[in-house]
């Protein structure tokens, strides 16, 4: 399939879309039994590829496909580079220790009927909200924390309404807004990473559908504190609030219990993070009965696998392991914006299991050199400026590896 080019028609100044499909003819050339490549017109006049006559054919099928303006106007979204594994793993937020080995047990005893079923979701649904101290119908859960973002769209936002964020964030956001074709009102964090509370306040006198926080924020680590956050949705009442609790666990603040005061406030959690089921994808959304009710009207029957399911049980029942896994990042999260700022490194205060620091101008060429001995890191320079880098907190072992190899090949500006 062709890429779709633009025609003009006349001097009306409308711009088409026309898509080309050649696939059809492709398709329909391997039933009529010509080989890749063969000259279509030839094959006739020798009567086809048996010798036995064939019937004329009209050109060639040009479909025109009905693609929505907004998906024409946006790149393709770019997953992440695939050959991490085996490598040091410092740039997308993931537990680099690994899950409980107790989800790997319960993995292992899941049955062939099992897999062959449609999943059950009342028994996991029950265990998980009391993991989250809320009543089952307060929690509805998703194919993973983008999954759980997805349905807000679904459920709030038409074409040209609008949307509220603040960047640096999670790009997931931004993006979502653009495929459904909303208005995108971006405000900015500050210099020292701070969060733009007063233009927020002023924007939501604009009513937008859906205010998205990232709370912490990735990828600068600004926690919001309460009280801010209070002011927010005092101020939000025509606007769903999303606060995102992925990094939650790590700064020890949630506003889960505010769901029975406020019905505009829906809180977005994950168990790729703290759990380690990156791979296994589930998030959840966390509302009272009444506003959660509206999102289930947009979720398929079906949303999330078995395997994540019992998986996401028997992580939070060994919490001792989760809990070692936040201790230990809090740790190296100190330790390391310590050791980073003795090497004249700015590292920014983060209440996540990620770090943001600011090389300078010198800062993209060090994470091509780490990159090239297998050390991954998110480099900012696009979304903030040269030199910013978000840096995962890994276990003892690779931060001190990092900080090994950074010393070794950091050149500060003098």
């Amino acid at each position: 399939m062709r890429l779709p080019k633009e025609r003009h028609d006349g001097g009306i100044g409308v711009k088409n879309i026309e898509v080309v499909c050649e696939m059809h003819q492709h398709l329909d050339d391997l039933r009529q039994g010509f080989a890749p490549g063969t000259n279509r017109r030839n094959a006739r006049r020798r009567g086809g590829t048996d010798g036995a006559s064939q019937c004329s054919e009209g050109p060639p099928m040009k479909p025109e496909l009905p693609v929505r303006r907004a998906i024409l106007e946006r790149r393709t979204y770019e997953a992440p580079a695939e050959g991490r594994s085996g490598k040091m793993r410092l740039d997308f937020n993931e537990n680099t220790a690994g899950c409980s080995p107790a989800v790997r047990h319960a993995l292992a005893k899941l049955t062939a009927k099992q897999l062959a079923m449609y999943p059950e979701y009342q028994a996991a649904t029950r265990r998980l909200a009391r993991h989250f101290r809320v009543r089952p119908e307060e929690l509805m859960l998703a194919n993973g924390g983008d999954d759980a973002l997805r349905v807000f769209f679904d459920t709030f936002v038409d074409a040209d309404s609008s949307i509220l964020i603040s960047e640096p964030t999670f790009p997931m956001y931004r993006y979502y807004g653009e495929i459904y074709g909303a208005h995108i009102f971006a405000l900015r964090y500050g210099p020292e990473m701070e969060f733009p509370l007063e233009g927020v306040l002023a924007a939501l006198r604009k009513k937008p559908r859906v205010l998205f926080i990232a709370n912490p924020n990735n990828p600068t680590g600004t926690q919001l504190r309460q009280k801010e956050v209070w002011k927010i949705l005092q101020a939000a009442t025509h606007t769903a609030v999303v606060l995102d609790e992925a990094y939650s666990d790590f700064s020890g603040v949630t506003v889960v219990p505010w769901i029975w005061k406020y019905p505009q406030l829906f809180v977005a959690r994950t168990f790729s993070k703290t759990a380690g089921l990156a791979a296994l994808r589930l998030g959840a959304v966390i509302a009272c009965k009444e506003s959660l009710a509206l999102l289930r009207r947009a979720m398929p029957p079906f949303p999330v696998n078995v395997a994540a399911l019992v998986a996401a049980q028997a992580a939070v029942d060994d919490r001792a392991t989760m809990q070692r896994y936040v201790r230990s990042v809090k740790r190296l999260r100190a330790w390391l914006t310590v050791e980073l700022k003795k090497l004249g490194v700015k590292a920014y205060p983060s209440t996540g299991n990620f770090l943001l620091a600011n090389f300078g101008p010198e800062g993209p060429a060090l994470f091509r050199t780490l990159e090239k001995q297998g050390i991954l890191l998110r480099e900012r320079s696009r979304e903030i400026a040269p030199g910013f880098v978000r840096i995962t907190i890994g276990t003892p072992t690779e931060m001190h590896r990092l900080l090994k190899i950074i010393r070794k090949e950091w050149k500060p500006p003098a």
